[in-house]
Order: structure tokens, then C-alpha cells, then sequence
């Protein structure tokens, strides 16, 4: 049977699991309903997190599919994954046209000679224009340095909701076949006889955990047949070699994964029985074979440390709570998110380096879902010298918000050190493209949401290491520190309620040292959330007036992150997010303030 290997890329939000779960739906290899986005945090969010494997089987060939995460927080899954495949499938929104995650993904996939289909979605919105999106997107692959072959890309026109994809916009269409045949004309057959003959040399690409089997390699064959049973030589990236024995042997049967006897070149297969297979590395046969092209990943860009939690309300609801579990929690943690670094070299915390402020947020949601309790210290960009220049992350941010709210956000992230690259006028409203540092975006994106009312959409991506700028200048807000435990009245939030935003709502359980709110003034405010109503036996006019507290901000983890200030920790628990100070007691922060 011949094989096709393919990923399905775009921007977040443009339909890729749609499409691949329409396409599994329509070849029959899963029933009407049934996504990709399987993971909790995927289907609350609407987001694909983890890139995934799949196959179809079409005029009796082999399709595997993975589908990829569009968020530019989890490009290390993309970037892992265009290595094993042969061609991709770039998916972009009729209306929306390309955003900045398609332009990330694409360069990858141009740099590595892949000759992408694109795939224009959702031509049925009212606000469509293919024709217009078609033309940006020619003249995004001129941008990226496309050559001859790649500019001349086969463009399918779909409605992944509905099944359907034709090739000219004019076609009548009942199914994806047009695709489907369009990838079986384009994309050149992954396996071979003669590939099958040569040696075996075969690469991970991702990694999976199973509690029974243990580490699992997700890897494409290259050359040779690989077998279960069979021993085998692992070559690292530093030319060392180490022996190993596969115990199991698993390929893709839609979205189920089905255990062979032996599978040959240009497969997509599930390997187990190699506890210490890393990605990039290369399983053979022979020491004498040489090794693949190790997979490089960008680096990571914020850092920041993980605590056991010692707040005292600590213990109270996590079922971890140890330094132990939470640093074997990190380790298998490692085991599959190549994008993390983690040093478990300390004993009191450790320092956690991911590629933005949501995949540590998802690291965190993760751990605290599955009962782990402890407290982060505030998010920091990785500074590093490059060939003797102090350096620092930059991101390219794309904003799209009502054309009188402008001024602004201009105003905002030039004050945050952000150089405006680019501004036009897109669908009724204004699209702006600044260059900024990463530390000019940590916690903007709360302020942004308040500056749009909502109306606002902010996509990100990180453009790499820039000479460091020095200060960055933002709306510094102090915090209402709580200096009392017990509950929060109504009657006491109600007058605090106007010198700042209250981050919880009466009848919160809260301790001393614990943030309740912001302080609009600038300042740390020390307040009592505990305080009632004086009773007397006198009686007034309006006396007895039902109180009404403003909505508040409620603290989410990005939220928290973003908030949060360099004197304080964030308190991760599996029922609750608090805000506290490092020192409790106004006496110790006063100590400390003076010692500085």
C-alpha cells in the first residue's frame, strides 16, 4: 500500500481540526462527532495544544495526517513535526486572510523544500473574499522567499464544517475528494521498495507517555523495516551511541493506535520499549549507520520558578503538595513537552523556561486539575548575550480593533517600547503591526482587553533575540494586601471597591499578606476585608441601603501571570488562584524595604 505523509497547518482558529476530522469522518475512520481536540484544556479553550497523529485510507493508500497546534505558543510542536512529512496542507480563513501564525508556520515549512497545497476555509462566510485572500497569500510565499515550485501551489477552496472542498469556487462539490485527490496527485509517496531494502533509520518527532508501556516514540521510518522485538541502536546528536530493544509496535487506524508485527519505510509509527529515546535522535540497526539531521527548536523565552506552596492556607485542597512530587511531576513533564526547560538542580524551587506566558499557563492548569498544589514566582523574558550584545525576546504583534480605539493602543505599546511596522485599514476596522520586546507584552494583553472593551483582537509570535532597550515604562498599579484572616464582607469590600479592582467577591475565605485587589493609586494599600457594619440600636434613613459590589476581575492564570507583581507569588491550587506577598506581615515587608 503507498503512503502519504502530511500536516495540516495554519493560524489559530482557521479550521485544521475541522478539516481533519471531516476528512476522518468522510474515509470512515471516525464517526460523525468525534474531534482531534481530545484533551479537556482543548475542548474548553477551543485550541489545539498538542499536535496529533491520524491516517486515512483513500483509493488504497495510506494517508497519515497530523494535525498542529496554531497558537505560537506551542510552535515547537509544529516546527518538530514538518521534518517527517512530505508536503502540508496550509489552511486560511476566507475572511480573515493570512495572520501572523501562517506566516511562521509557512517559512518553516518553505525552509525545509516542502511544497505546501493551500487550502482556502470557510468560503462560505459572509464576509468572504477569496480572491483577495488568494492574492496575499502569493504574495506571502514571495515574501518568505518561495521558490518556483512553491509559488506554484495547488489552491483547494472548502468548507471544512459542512465536507466539502472543490477546486475552482465555481464547482459543484458534495465531499473533501477533490483534496483528497489533489494530495494523492501532489504529495510524492512516502514509502518505497527500494527504501525498504536499505537499512533501518528511523527518527522520533514527538513523544507520548503511557503508564503501562511507559516513554512512547512517535517516529517516521525513513529507510528499512523496523519490527517489534527487534534490538536496536540509538544514536544521539552527539554521535554517541547506546543499544535498546522495541517491545511494541504501534501504527494509526484513525484515532486509534493499532499494534503490528513490523512496519516498513515512510510509515508514521508508535514505538515502545526505549525509556531514555529523546527527539531528533536516530534508531538503527548498526552503530556504522549515520545519523539523521538532529530536529532543532526554537528557544524558550520567559523563565520562572516553581515553589512548594507555604501560604497558610497550604495543604488545605492539593493532593501534591511536596517538593518530590511536584519535581517528578516536572520530569515526566519533560518526557513529552520538548518546547520546557526545567533546572531541578535546587532543592527549595525550581526555574521553568517555556515559549510564552499560555504554555506555561497550560503546564500550570494541568498539574493543578490533577491535584497539585504550589506558588509561582513573576514570569521574566530570558536575557542572553549574542556575540557580545545583551539580548532580549522580540515579538511581532498583529492587533485588529475599532479604527477610533487606535490612538490608544498606539500610545500603550510605544510607551512599552514597540516600533509600529506597518497600519491599513481591514474589514471596517485597523490592523496594526508593531515590533516589541517580550517585556513589553508581558501583562499588556489584561490592560488591552480593558483598552477594546472587547472589541479587540491580539495575535502574537516571537521574531527572535534583539539587542536589549533598556527600561520599559508601564502602568505600574499597587496592590490591596490584605491584613487580617478570616472571610470578606460585603460591607467592607463595598467601600474598597472604589480604590481599585477587587479580585474577590464577598464571603472569600482570605489571610494576611494575601492580595485582595489592585490600588488604582500606584501604591501597596494594606486594608481590611473583614471589617462589619458597626450595629447600634439607632436607626437612619437610607442606614440599611442593600450593598452593591462591582464585578470583579477574576484571577485566571494568564491573568494572575500578568498581574502580578516582583514581590509577590501566585498561589496555584486545584479549587483556587490567589495573589499573596512574598512576606506576609506588613512588619517584614517594611524590614525589607528598608534593607534595600
Amino acid at each position: 500500500m503507498e503512503i502519504r505523509n502530511i500536516a495540516i497547518i495554519a493560524h489559530v482558529d482557521h479550521g485544521k481540526t475541522t478539516l481533519t476530522d471531516a476528512l476522518m469522518q468522510q474515509t470512515g475512520m471516525a464517526a460523525a462527532g468525534v474531534s482531534m481536540d481530545s484533551n479537556t484544556l482543548e475542548l474548553e479553550r477551543g485550541i489545539t495544544i498538542y499536535s496529533k497523529n491520524t491516517s486515512v485510507h483513500y483509493k488504497d493508500t495510506k494517508i497519515n495526517i497530523v494535525d498542529t497546534p496554531g497558537h505560537a505558543d506551542f510552535g515547537s510542536e509544529v516546527e518538530r513535526v514538518l521534518r517527517s512529512v512530505d508536503s502540508v496542507l496550509l489552511v486560511v480563513d476566507a475572511q480573515e486572510g493570512p495572520m501572523p501564525q501562517t506566516k511562521f508556520v509557512l517559512k518553516k515549512s518553505l525552509e525545509l523544500g516542502i511544497n505546501p497545497i493551500v487550502v482556502i476555509n470557510k468560503i462560505d462566510k459572509p464576509a468572504a473574499r477569496v480572491e483577495e485572500v488568494v492574492e496575499m497569500v502569493y504574495e506571502l510565499f514571495l515574501d518568505l522567499g518561495a521558490n518556483d515550485k512553491q509559488l506554484d501551489f495547488t489552491t483547494i477552496y472548502a468548507i471544512a464544517r459542512e465536507g466539502i472542498a472543490k477546486l475552482n469556487m465555481s464547482d459543484e462539490s458534495k465531499d473533501l475528494s477533490p483534496l483528497l485527490d489533489t494530495v494523492l496527485k501532489q504529495v510524492p509517496p512516502a514509502s518505497s521498495q527500494e527504501g525498504s531494502k536499505k537499512p533501518l533509520r528511523t527518527q522520533p518527532f514527538n513523544l507520548a507517555y503511557d503508564n503501562f508501556l511507559g516513554r512512547l516514540a512517535i517516529s517516521r521510518i525513513y529507510e528499512g523495516v523496523i519490527r517489534a522485538e527487534d534490538k536496536v541502536v540509538i544514536r544521539d546528536n552527539q554521535g554517541g551511541a547506546r543499544t535498546g530493544k522495541i517491545s511494541k509496535l504501534y501504527t494509526f487506524e484513525g484515532l486509534t493506535r493499532k499494534e503490528v508485527e513490523s512496519a516498513e519505510a515512510g510509515d508514521i509509527v508508535m514505538t515502545a520499549g526505549l525509556p531514555d529515546i529523546f527527539i531528533g535522535e536516530t534508531i538503527c540497526h548498526s552503530e556504522n549507520e549515520e545519523p539523521l539531521p538532529p530536529i532543532t527548536i526554537d528557544e524558550p523565552t520567559i523563565s520562572l520558578n516553581f515553589y512548594v506552596n507555604n501560604s497558610p492556607f497550604a495543604g488545605r485542597e492539593g493532593k501534591y503538595v511536596t517538593t518530590r512530587q511536584i519535581r517528578e511531576r516536572l520530569e515526566k513533564e519533560l518526557e513529552v513537552n520538548v518546547g520546557l526547560k526545567v533546572d531541578l538542580s535546587n532543592n527549595d524551587h525550581f526555574n521553568v523556561c517555556g515559549r510564552g506566558e499560555m504554555h506555561i499557563a497550560i503546564l500550570l492548569e494541568n498539574m493543578r486539575r490533577e491535584g497539585y498544589e504550589l506558588q509561582i514566582s513573576q514570569p521574566h523574558v530570558i536575557i542572553k548575550e549574542i556575540d557580545g550584545v545583551k539580548s532580549e525576546p522580540y515579538e511581532e504583534v498583529t492587533i485588529l480593533v475599532p479604527s477610533e480605539l487606535t490612538g490608544t493602543i498606539i500610545e500603550k505599546l510605544s510607551k512599552r517600547r514597540g516600533n509600529m511596522v506597518d497600519m491599513k485599514p481591514e474589514h471596517g476596522s485597523t490592523k496594526i503591526i508593531f515590533e516589541i520586546p517580550t517585556r513589553g507584552l508581558l501583562g499588556y494583553r489584561n490592560e488591552y482587553v480593558v483598552d477594546t472593551r472587547g472589541e479587540g483582537i491580539i495575535y502574537t509570535r516571537v521574531i527572535g533575540f534583539r539587542p536589549y532597550v533598556g527600561k520599559i515604562e508601564k502602568n505600574e498599579t499597587g496592590s490591596m494586601v490584605s491584613m487580617a484572616t478570616g472571610k470578606a464582607l460585603g460591607f467592607s469590600l463595598y467601600n474598597l471597591q472604589e480604590r481599585g479592582t477587587l479580585y474577590i467577591n464577598a464571603n472569600t475565605e482570605v489571610y494576611e499578606g494575601m492580595v485582595i485587589g489592585n490600588a488604582s493609586k500606584g501604591h501597596d494599600m494594606t486594608v481590611n476585608p473583614t471589617h462589619g457594619k458597626k450595629l447600634t440600636n439607632m436607626r437612619s434613613s437610607g442606614a440599611d441601603e442593600a450593598i452593591r459590589l462591582t464585578p470583579i476581575a477574576d484571577l485566571s492564570l494568564e491573568r494572575g501571570m500578568g498581574i502580578m507583581l516582583d514581590d509577590e507569588y501566585l498561589e496555584i491550587t486545584p479549587t483556587n488562584i490567589r495573589l499573596r506577598k512574598k512576606l506576609l506581615t506588613e512588619t517584614e515587608r517594611s524590614r525589607s524595604g528598608r534593607k534595600k
